[in-house]
């Protein structure tokens, strides 16, 4: 599979995906004209490690906003997450968060209510 990297904008967080190691990064905000465009390309490198390896996958985020469309995208991806968990996948995700934007940790602290997978919420100070 080959790696992919989207250039985060004002609206686009940068993603980048990183295959030999079983990580997907996403870090800026989340507002773009189309999210399924923007995620689509995630959801088919997810869907694709997942039935190519059995390694661990996880996800690194440090998302500062999103629009309705790129939560449900979120959404999705925690969902297909869950269900290869269920059938005994290795995940896990790491949200990182500013300390003083309370409402990414909020957002992510109901991300995390529906999964069982491990999912931790880090408050990180700086860039």
């Amino acid at each position: 599979m080959t790696d992919f990297f989207i250039a985060g904008t004002q609206s686009i967080p940068e993603i980048r995906s990183d295959w030999d190691a079983g990580a997907l990064h996403m870090r800026g905000d989340s507002y773009p004209e189309n999210s399924f465009e923007l995620f689509n390309q995630v959801f088919e490198w997810i869907e694709q490690y997942l039935n190519e390896t059995n390694r661990p996958l996880t996800l690194h985020l440090h998302l500062l906003y999103l629009n309705t469309s790129s939560i449900k995208a979120m959404m999705d991806i925690f969902d297909t997450l869950e269900a290869a968990f269920a059938k005994g996948r290795e995940m896990s995700v790491i949200w990182s968060y500013d300390p003083r934007n309370e409402r990414v940790a909020e957002l992510a602290e109901e991300f995390r209510e529906d999964c069982t997978f491990p999912f931790d919420i880090v408050a990180q100070s700086g860039p």
